[in-house]
Order: structure tokens, then sequence, then C-alpha cells
């Protein structure tokens, strides 16, 4: 990724918390992600990997449920966010600056891979995709959240399929439209990509 996609980022890391989904700061949010990702990941002791990881709200909500979560981003800003975070929240989680296209860490180092809202940012979804699946131990899980939303940003939920098909045998797609999720009733499309082989 270019030092103009990390500056981006880096202004954005003091208020990204603000959106509801980003922060998880309304215990209905972080409730509703939760429910939605705990019980895909497999029971705790795995080790998990969540690249382009922002302020690190998604790996301290895993990290609390007990999972050992290693978390990649891109921002210095956004990773000392996140550790700051898992700090106040009393958990382990060990967060790097790094590029989430190409994270540093070796082949099937992890049980679990989550991405959110990070593969349609990418200028080679393909090639990222590829990477992530190797960073997978045999068995693993690639949890995708995405969407294509009104601005026009994005990736189609069948577009990001097919991407997961190139390197992966199934990929199964659930919309997520409950308003829980995003704290807010939503008209663009938001969807959860969960590849198991």
């Amino acid at each position: 990724m270019t030092t103009e996609a990390r500056e981006f980022w880096d202004e954005r890391a003091a208020t990204f918390d603000r959106e509801p989904d980003h922060g998880l700061l309304d215990p209905e949010v972080r409730r509703a992600w939760a429910d939605l990702l705990l019980p895909l990941v497999p029971l705790a002791p795995v080790s998990i990997v969540d690249l382009g990881c922002g302020t690190g709200s998604l790996a301290v909500l895993l990290a609390e449920a007990g999972y050992e979560v290693h978390g990649v981003d891109l921002s210095g800003r956004m990773v000392a966010a996140a550790r700051e975070k898992a700090r106040v929240a009393g958990v382990r989680a060990d967060f790097a600056q790094g590029d989430a296209a190409d994270p540093p860490s070796p082949a099937a180092s992890f049980d679990v891979v989550l991405a959110r809202h990070v593969l349609w940012a990418l200028p080679d979804p393909g090639a990222a995709l590829a990477r992530w699946v190797d960073l997978l131990k045999p068995g693993g899980l690639l949890l995708l959240v995405e969407g294509r939303w009104s601005t026009g940003a994005g990736l189609p939920a069948a577009r990001t399929r097919e991407l997961v098909l190139a390197v992966r045998a199934q990929a199964e797609v659930e919309h997520l439209t409950d308003p829980a999720l995003w704290g807010r009733a939503i008209e663009d499309e938001r969807y959860l990509v969960v590849s198991r082989r």
C-alpha cells in the first residue's frame, strides 16, 4: 500500500470509532457483532488474525472471548489506538503495523483470517485473498465482511464470492441487513462471506 493510503488512515484514527460499527461503543451494536462472529469461530483457543484491524474493536471483542488475536493495520495511529483499547479492556491482543494485503506473518500461522471492509480497498484483491488463504492452517476459516455502499464504493457480494472461489472451494454469503450491526437502518449491500475450505 502507498504512503498516501497510510496517511489517509492515520488522519482518521482519532475519529474512526465514531461510526457505531467501527467503535462498537453501543452495547447493542457490540452484542450484534459478537452474536454474528462468535458462533462461526471454532472454540477457543484458536489463533485469529484481523487484517486491516483499524482501532481493534473486533480484535478486542474476540480476545475478550478467549481467542489468541493478532491485528494488522497499515496505520500506525490505528495500531496505537488498538493497543490502547486492548489495554483498557484488560485483554491480550498483539497488534502490528503492516500491509493487510501482504501481512507480516508466515504461511499456516492462523486458524481464522478475518477482514472487515478491507478487500474492496486493495489494488489487487485476488492476490490479497491468495495471500490470506496462505496464512490459514489446514482447515482454517476465512471471514470477510464487505459491502457495496451507497457511495458506489465497495464490492458486490457476487464479486467477492467469485474472488474467494478462485482460491478456495467454498464460499457462503450472508447479507447483513440487521440495523443492530450498523447502529442504524441501511439501504446498501453489506454482507459476510464465510469460507471453511
